[in-house]
């Protein structure tokens, strides 16, 4: 397949372009999506075949059998991170914002303070408020325009009415990999405060060349209050299958959390197990090579384009499609470089507020979109803050 393929997803019930009009006022007809992070881009032939098959069959009854299925993860886990896991530790969730969910209630009581590391991924403030919860955001420190951990002011903040931490690895909207000093200081954080640890690495196979992820497993002494999460949703575009792997190698906490799944009726659909047992392969992991070169270039072009622009800059990307663009350097309100992004541009894209401390004068840009989308969108940012060049 081509990356460069233009593929029109209006009118297919997709959020991030059927939705954009409502919600961000970018006119469908003539606006360019970058704000939900799904790509623009089909799966890799494999996962397309499974589908197929399952058509051809034409039956869609309950899923047995998932030995396949928890191989597949096993091999993904082993061959692309050196992770071994025994199948037994493997929860599937609705969704890796559904495994979050199903911590907050498994693991803390209402009220109970829950540490998120901002600016990050807005799903999770959503789902701690919702369960009645209390978010406890330590802001991230930025030093030469990246982002670092504090600890020493996290320390301070924390009460003992927290429970739990999450971390997002590699991050959103940062594009953080964080090196092993830094996870073995997350670590040691929630050891300090009697945290469970919570390290969503949905991300973690989208790394940009140069930068190596370390999955927080292989941290020495945090296994008895960890939880892994995983996912084909991101890496393959599959993410309207709504799977996700929870992966946990306490006895203790996986008792906990089967509980919940048992006592909420939790169980998976058959067309994410098929889905992800496809995507997790030698062919999807070719693919995701592929991708994550093309990626890379999409970023090149991106951050070349919007640094040029005087008052704008781009994060540097080491993960991840997100790229995190800080309007800080053009002395404008929030609100007016908003608009000229969204009404001049015409681009519909995820506001920095929504990620929590931090990110007031950030917007967030989707670039896993053919190359021409994302050069037709720097060229409306260039034309949209031409006053200022």
């Amino acid at each position: 397949m081509s990356f460069d393929e233009i593929i029109d997803r209006r009118d297919t019930h997709c959020a991030k372009w059927d939705k954009m009009e409502a919600l961000y006022g970018v006119p469908r007809d003539e606006g360019i999506a970058m704000w939900v992070a799904d790509m623009d881009f089909r799966p890799p032939q494999v996962v397309q075949q499974a589908v197929r098959d399952m058509t051809d069959h034409g039956i869609y009854g309950y899923f047995g059998d998932d030995s396949k299925y928890l191989d597949a993860i096993q091999w993904w886990m082993k061959t692309r991170h050196n992770w071994e896991i025994d199948p037994s530790w493997i929860f599937t969730t609705h969704g890796l914002v559904n495994g979050t969910a199903m911590c907050v209630d498994a693991y803390t009581n209402a009220g109970d303070g829950v540490v998120l590391f901002t600016p990050v991924y807005h799903a999770f403030a959503k789902v701690i408020n919702a369960a009645g919860r209390k978010v406890v955001e330590c802001e991230l420190a930025m030093t030469d325009g990246r982002y670092e951990m504090d600890f020493d002011a996290w320390d301070a903040q924390m009460t003992g009415a927290e429970k739990m931490v999450i971390l997002c690895s590699p991050h959103n909207p940062g594009g953080r990999v964080w090196t092993r000093e830094e996870l073995q200081g997350v670590a040691d954080f929630a050891k300090r405060h009697d945290l469970v640890l919570v390290s969503d690495e949905i991300h973690h196979d989208l790394v940009m060349p140069g930068n190596t992820h370390i999955p927080m497993a292989h941290i020495e002494g945090i296994k008895d209050r960890l939880v892994m999460m995983t996912a084909t949703t991101k890496t393959f575009n599959i993410a309207g299958s709504h799977s996700g792997n929870v992966i946990i190698e306490d006895p203790d906490l996986r008792a906990k959390f089967g509980a919940r799944m048992m006592a909420l009726g939790l169980s998976a659909n058959s067309f994410g197990l098929f889905m992800a047992t496809a995507a997790y392969s030698p062919e999807g992991a070719a693919w995701v090579d592929d991708l994550v070169a093309y990626l890379d270039g999409n970023r090149q072009v991106f951050d070349e384009a919007v640094n040029a622009i005087p008052g704008l800059k781009s994060m540097k990307l080491e993960a991840t499609y997100l790229a995190w663009v800080d309007f800080a350097g053009t002395g404008m309100t929030r609100d007016e470089f908003t608009r000229r992004v969204q009404e001049d541009a015409k681009i519909a894209v995820n506001h920095g507020p929504t990620f929590g401390k931090g990110g007031d004068s950030f917007l967030r840009f989707n670039i896993a979109t053919p190359r021409a989308q994302v050069q037709e969108a720097c060229a409306r940012l260039a034309k949209a803050f031409s006053d200022l060049q």
